[in-house]
């Protein structure tokens, strides 16, 4: 449904008492997401029926949705767990909530930037591996050898992370 004044999609109307995979769904997670987020208190636990399953609301969705588009951006853990107590009281400044933001901005800039260099490094190899034969190939040379990279930073050299 569209909301006619600005074009918007409409949030569907969910019902308080969801299930667990009722949850996942709306909130486009996977159910050990939010047994995980539960665990280490991203999620506030949910109420349980008297038969034991648990049952999940509307500020549930809420805070899984804020959660998921935070880790689409980048955010980690820690970041959110700050970012969702601030959220939990609108009287503070949001001073704090735009450091946490700045300091994610310059993560995600570095990380362009290393990936820049990486792109750089690649597009050397292949167009100095003009060659036949794997003997000659530069390609295989370079990673077999890191003192042929010229990148001047080695941003995402993971030995022994296999």
């Amino acid at each position: 449904m569209t909301d006619q004044r600005n074009g918007r999609q409409k949030p569907r109307e969910l019902p308080q008492d969801l299930t667990i995979g009722a949850l996942g769904k709306a909130a486009g997670v996977k159910v050990e997401t939010i047994r995980y987020y539960e665990r280490i208190g991203l999620l506030p636990t949910a109420m349980r029926t008297a038969s034991g399953y648990r049952v999940y609301g509307r500020q549930h969705v809420e805070r899984l949705a804020f959660i998921r588009h935070s880790r689409e951006l980048g955010f980690h853990l820690t970041a959110i767990r700050e970012l969702l107590a601030l959220s939990d009281d609108p009287n503070r400044s949001c001073a704090e909530a735009d450091r946490i933001a700045q300091a994610q901005l310059r993560e995600v800039e570095t990380r362009i930037a290393s990936l820049q260099a990486l792109q750089k490094e690649l597009k050397r190899m292949i167009a100095q591996c003009q060659t036949d034969r794997i003997a000659d190939c530069r390609v295989i040379r370079v990673l077999a050898d890191h003192a042929n990279c010229l990148a001047d930073e080695h941003p995402h050299d993971h030995r022994g992370m296999e």
